[in-house]
């Protein structure tokens, strides 16, 4: 092992020190795949009451990592000549966009997966703040289980902040579309394409999509602690994107353990993985060893952003984020009820990194402190 890579090593173990140290992460770990092949580092534990260790493979919620996986499927189904990203949205739903000036006859499916379709933005709904962002609230709906006609619902209860193709708006509705249109498409499931697209391809064996009506996990995993909760006295109806932050019960704040619990994120971030299942996954992406060349070019096809990851720009379920000294990574990304996991890496393979705390508080800058042992760059904060 070069010298180098011991200190890439000794770098990364220090960064997740800090992060457990300083930054409220009850648990953190890095597997890297570099010149010296793939390792391990981990701080923190994975279960609070038991004092458990954080262990390589490892099973926990990818957020909206799972839309890379979303878009692989629907670039697959391209390629085999099954649907084109040209069409619009009304073509495989005709009707289902549409109300509050949504218009499904104007977005294509490309729209939808670069969220350049102008939807509206669901993440600060009342609904779903009061049911999952309260500790009440959580307690009372943790084990709901969703439909897609729900959700599809809930996204055309708001207008469009942009006509389609006009701008970036980050929005989740989008990808729930397009799952139920790979679902339209092919007469099977979306966990099932997912299943027959990347998972089984690319041989990830702690990886699946998870059903609306799953209450745990399978296999080994980490526990799960939020803080993203909004005090007691704060009205839902009063958030807005600039203030949401300031209303939250911050760091000092008891977690709660949102292990157990059903997801409604589906086709927008429905994916449990490994870190380890990740790093193939990420190198497949970057190499275009999963898409023919045609899709891996759109894949990679990126638009400028807004409000959202500085200096970052969104391909089809991934993204590419700059770093301070004028490099830039290949990133899939996602945060989700006690879960931030981040998968990064240079453009030509050589070195990627995936993260995953288990803790969703200040994961930006612990990605950001973890990134600079690793890459020897922190991102480029300013706008």
């Amino acid at each position: 092992m070069t010298s180098s890579a011991n200190a890439r090593h000794e770098r990364v173990q220090e960064a997740l020190d800090r992060a457990v140290a300083e930054q409220s992460a009850p648990g953190v770990v890095a597997e890297v795949q570099d010149e010296n092949g793939v390792w391990f580092r981990s701080a923190g534990v994975a279960d609070l009451e038991t004092g458990r260790r954080r262990e390589p493979g490892e099973r926990f919620h990818t957020g909206s990592s799972g839309k890379a996986f979303t878009a692989a499927a629907m670039l697959t189904l391209e390629a085999e000549g099954r649907l084109s990203l040209d069409d619009t949205v009304d073509t495989w739903l005709p009707g289902v966009v549409s109300g509050n000036g949504n218009d499904g006859r104007k977005i294509t499916i490309r729209q939808l997966l670069t969220h350049t379709g102008g939807l509206g933005i669901t993440g600060l709904s009342a609904e779903i703040v009061r049911k999952y962002h309260t500790r009440s609230g959580f307690a009372e709906h943790r084990y709901d289980v969703w439909t897609v006609d729900e959700l599809l619902k809930l996204q055309m209860a708001i207008p469009p902040l942009y006509a389609p193709g006009e701008d970036f708006a980050y929005a989740n509705g989008g990808y729930h579309l397009a799952g139920a249109i790979i679902e339209k498409v092919t007469g099977r499931s979306y966990e099932d394409e997912v299943d027959r697209t990347v998972i089984q391809p690319l041989g990830l064996t702690g990886t699946y999509a998870r059903t609306f009506a799953e209450r745990r996990f399978r296999g080994p995993h980490t526990k799960a602690y939020s803080r993203m909760v909004i005090r007691d006295d704060v009205d839902p109806d009063s958030l807005t994107a600039d203030n949401y932050a300031s209303l939250l019960l911050g760091p000092d704040s008891d977690p709660i353990d949102v292990t157990d619990r059903t997801f409604f994120m589906w086709a927008a971030g429905g994916v449990v993985s490994t870190t380890g299942d990740l790093l193939r996954l990420m190198r497949a992406l970057i190499t275009g060893s999963l898409l023919p060349p045609a899709q891996h070019r759109e894949m990679w096809s990126t638009v400028p952003t807004r409000d959202w990851i500085p200096n970052a720009r969104y391909g089809t379920g991934v993204s590419r984020w700059a770093l301070a000294d004028g490099r830039v990574l290949h990133v899939v990304a996602g945060v989700e009820g006690g879960s931030a996991g981040v998968t990064l890496g240079t453009p030509d393979g050589g070195l990627i990194v995936s993260m995953h705390l288990n803790g969703d508080w200040n994961w930006y800058l612990t990605c950001d402190q973890i990134v600079e042992a690793a890459f020897g760059s922190p991102f480029l904060m300013t706008r």
